[in-house]
């Protein structure tokens, strides 16, 4: 760790160095302002001890230059006979102590050591940011996504319902959480909650808690999905699966805010902004008394689509290179390359899974195939879509004339195994891309034969 001192006075310079190099830090130091600006831009120290008087330029507004440089460097300000002013102007500014002199020394090491550890907690918290917005990047610069983006940025600030609508695959989880990244509550959480992933009985009890003894099995009380989201964005994904029942008690919490757990009467205040999704016509299910009427206006404030991938096919080849740095990093191994080829074989498909299947593709991609640059006979065997035989199997299977109990049970099998290929042969996450209970799809797999 480095720390710059800039200071008029020498001694203490000299002083301070030899105490916190005795500690093994490195350390310079600098006499004005101007000179310390420019070592903070040579040495990139990792903290910086500064003199609120210097002989050319005022302490404060050195603080201010280092802090719209490197807005995470914690600075330490000393001062001789400085008002109060001062000090409430620099902890403004971001400062992270303000020391009097005479200096203490115990309070200088302990100072120290703490401003350094606070910067280390604030270099991991801004690298997982950095990562969490590479993994949940929103890929694509086809004319669709462009506004798509500028439709999230126009509306991340405000605290208005949304609705995003869309097919399975399309990202819809990653635009709530982008809206979320750039609203005005991105330092509260952020909790989705699957209303197709959990079982209908136990629908309340995780979105709204309960209390001890609620019900067989409860033997404490727990916090529910609204709770946990307190002062953030609560994401309700796939809600046209929601029963009725619920669906009225999300509308309480939209309309005032407030709830009660499953078994209490006591009723909590909460301060939530709701994005939903679904990928389910919600019109037709209101018509059919399946979805609440009011709730549809009250989710659909601001109405914002996932586009499917067979619309902005010119995105393919950004997001194939964003995937495949994913996989080889995942995978710890160089990126493959793809030639100009296959990055239009690539783009021929029409992706009924989306940017899911082409994820899962991907990952295929590098598992099975060895060569470095792939061409596109080494995945053609890959691809579960747009075979001229597949097509032709697909107009044998509707031209033909059979039973409709046996034409189902093909259909369902062809299906149902080709959802679970896209989905890596995983049954939870298959079953939460259909909007199914896992219980129900894996009775349905048996059945079939497919398990």
């Amino acid at each position: 760790m480095n720390i710059l001192i800039i200071d008029d006075e020498k001694n203490i310079c000299i002083t301070l160095k030899s105490i916190l190099e005795d500690e093994k830090y490195g350390v310079k130091y600098q006499n004005t302002g101007t000179a310390g600006i420019l070592a903070f831009e040579e040495y990139e120290p990792d903290l910086v001890l500064l003199d609120v008087k210097l002989p050319d330029i005022n302490g404060i507004d050195v603080l201010s230059k280092i802090k719209k440089s490197s807005s995470n460097i914690p600075v330490i300000m000393i001062s001789g006979n400085s008002s109060i002013s001062d000090a409430v102007k620099a902890i403004k500014l971001g400062a992270f102590d303000f020391w009097e002199k005479p200096l203490s020394l115990p309070k200088v090491k302990i100072t120290v050591k703490k401003a350094l550890e606070f910067y280390s907690l604030s270099e991991q918290v801004r690298q997982i940011q950095e990562q969490y917005e590479k993994d949940w990047a929103m890929i694509g610069e086809s004319p669709v996504m462009q506004e798509l983006v500028s439709i999230i940025n126009r509306v991340a600030p405000s605290n208005a319902k949304i609705l995003i609508r869309g097919e399975s695959g399309t990202g819809k989880e990653l635009i709530a959480r982008l809206i979320h990244a750039r609203s005005n509550r991105v330092k509260l959480p952020f909790i989705k909650f699957n209303s197709a992933a959990i079982p209908r009985e136990l629908v309340e009890s995780e979105l709204f808690g309960h209390e001890r003894g609620a019900f067989t099995g409860a033997v404490r009380s727990k916090k529910g999905k609204l709770e946990l989201a307190d002062g953030g964005t609560l994401f309700l994904d796939e809600i046209g699966d929601m029963d009725l029942a619920a669906q009225a008690k999300i509308l309480r919490v939209i309309q005032e805010g407030e709830f009660e757990r499953v078994g209490s009467n006591h009723t909590h205040r909460i301060d939530v902004r709701i994005i939903a999704a679904t990928n389910k016509n919600l019109e037709t299910m209101v018509e059919s008394d399946l979805f609440r009427e009011d709730l549809f206006y009250r989710l659909n404030v601001v109405p914002v689509v996932s586009p499917p991938l067979r619309h902005r096919k010119e995105d393919i080849p950004l997001i194939v290179e964003h995937f495949s740095r994913i996989t080889a990093a995942e995978m710890k191994i160089m990126p493959k390359k793809f030639s100009p080829a296959t990055m239009e074989f690539l783009q021929k498909p029409d992706y009924p899974g989306n940017v899911r299947e082409l994820k899962n593709l991907l990952e295929r991609i590098y598992l099975l195939c060895d060569n470095d640059v792939v061409e596109p006979m080494d995945i053609e065997n890959m691809m579960f879509t747009s075979s001229k035989k597949s097509c032709k199997e697909d107009l044998d299977f509707w031209n033909s004339t059979e039973a409709f109990a046996d034409k189902k049970k093909e259909f369902e099998t062809r299906y149902l195994s080709t959802q679970l290929r896209l989905n890596a042969n995983n049954v939870s996450k298959t079953a939460d891309a259909l909007g199914m209970q896992q219980s129900n799809l894996s009775r349905k797999l048996h059945d079939l034969g497919i398990l």
